[in-house]
């Protein structure tokens, strides 16, 4: 009995201690936003290295802010840059393992780099965690169907070996 009150006193802090953890989500900071929001112009004008530069700058102001990763390797992307949008997809997902965006684009990106099997993958865990219904499954479904685009051989890219000969 004189331990009752101690123990009474350590279940309420575990208790109050284990709410913790289950609070929502923080809120990023607003001059991430608007940095992220600057970066959403200039990637739709089409300067994806000026984009780029805001969402980084977004990432140093709020490195917990997740969406900034998702918007880097839309940038990326944009720059054909897929094996560096994979590694932000990635990094996203590694932050919110179910991140339906996050899975799609990096889904989407594999399609473009020309790993359609790998992005079946990610297709079946988009359909195991939202359903064929969702937005992010469907746009990888038709990305999937569309295949991955031929590439684009220049003539500087086949010249023929020279050869010198002696008359």
């Amino acid at each position: 009995m004189r331990f009752a009150p101690a123990a009474a006193a350590l279940s309420l802090l575990a208790a109050v201690t284990a709410s913790v953890g289950f609070s929502a989500e923080p809120k990023p900071d607003p001059r991430a936003v608007m940095l992220v929001a600057e970066g959403r112009s200039a990637l739709t004008a089409g300067e994806p290295q000026k984009a780029l530069d805001a969402f980084e700058a977004a990432l140093a102001v709020d490195p917990a802010y997740t969406d900034v990763y998702l918007e880097m390797a839309a940038a990326a992307r944009s720059e054909g840059l897929q094996g560096k949008a994979i590694r932000y997809y990635r990094e996203a997902l590694k932050r919110e393992p179910a991140n339906f965006d996050a899975i799609s684009g990096e889904g989407e990106a594999l399609v473009e780099k020309g790993a359609v099997e790998k992005a079946r993958l990610n297709l079946a865990k988009l359909q195991s965690l939202c359903g064929s219904g969702c937005p992010s499954t469907q746009d990888l479904a038709m990305a999937i169907q569309r295949g991955p685009e031929p590439r684009v051989l220049t003539a500087e890219a086949v010249l023929p070996d020279a050869k010198v000969t002696q008359n």
